[in-house]
């Protein structure tokens, strides 16, 4: 296994009801960049060739590193396995790779298990008290979905929309994210646009800004 790390989790807990928040050792001189990902598989008989992407949301200096994980219970797979691991517990990383980084100040808009890579950035940002100008439109089905939604309001404060797909919640909003939802949300089509989520939706929000008058080159999304 070239440039695998064997690295034992250190804590294992659930944050919502389906995404757990995985912390293992790190490895020395192991480096990303706030929005990269790297490739886990799990140190067991029959798991360690079965390597599945997750991006980094710990602090690029945490002498640890964290994962979001979204557990798919109803499938045979990774992240089903990752659902019954604990401490103590060892996984394997491999390179670090990934599209999505901070080029400054802009709109992230991301849907479900996709605001991980932002949750990274936001993270450092805020740590260095430069979030200020950053606006978070976040996409779940319901309110129970949405990944460290506390922490991301402490973090951005009224610059954080939570969008419900179907839940009408009082104050919230119960809709999806079309041309109509941009055009109402969004006042400046000129600035960085961080886009992140299901490959159908990062598509169709995409197309969206640039007939709106986004520059391609202002909207940063994993390819």
């Amino acid at each position: 296994m070239k440039n695998a790390h064997i690295v034992k989790v250190l804590q294992s807990q659930f944050v919502t009801h389906d995404v757990k928040s995985i912390k293992v050792e790190r490895p020395e001189n192991y480096e990303f960049i706030p929005g990269q990902a790297t490739e886990l598989s799990i140190n067991k008989r029959n798991w360690k060739t079965k390597k599945r992407p997750f991006t980094f949301t710990s602090l690029v200096d945490s002498n640890y590193l964290e994962f979001m994980v979204k557990i798919y219970r109803n499938r045979e797979g990774v992240t089903n396995e990752l659902g019954k691991i604990n401490a103590g517990d060892e996984l394997i990383l491999h390179d670090v790779f990934g599209a999505i980084s901070y080029k400054g100040p802009g709109v992230f808009i991301a849907a479900g298990s996709g605001i991980t890579p932002f949750l990274s950035i936001f993270r450092e940002l805020y740590k260095r008290n430069r979030i200020k100008g950053n606006r978070l439109i976040y996409v779940n089905k319901t309110s129970e979905d949405v990944i460290m939604g506390q922490e991301l309001f402490h973090m951005l404060k009224n610059d954080f929309v939570n969008v419900y797909t179907r839940e009408n919640v009082i104050g919230f909003q119960g809709k999806r994210i079309d041309r109509n939802f941009l055009i109402e949300n969004i006042v400046d089509f000129s600035q960085n646009f961080y886009v992140c989520g299901p490959e159908d939706f990062v598509k169709t929000v995409t197309k969206h800004l640039i007939d709106l008058g986004a520059e391609p080159e202002t909207i940063i999304f994993d390819e």
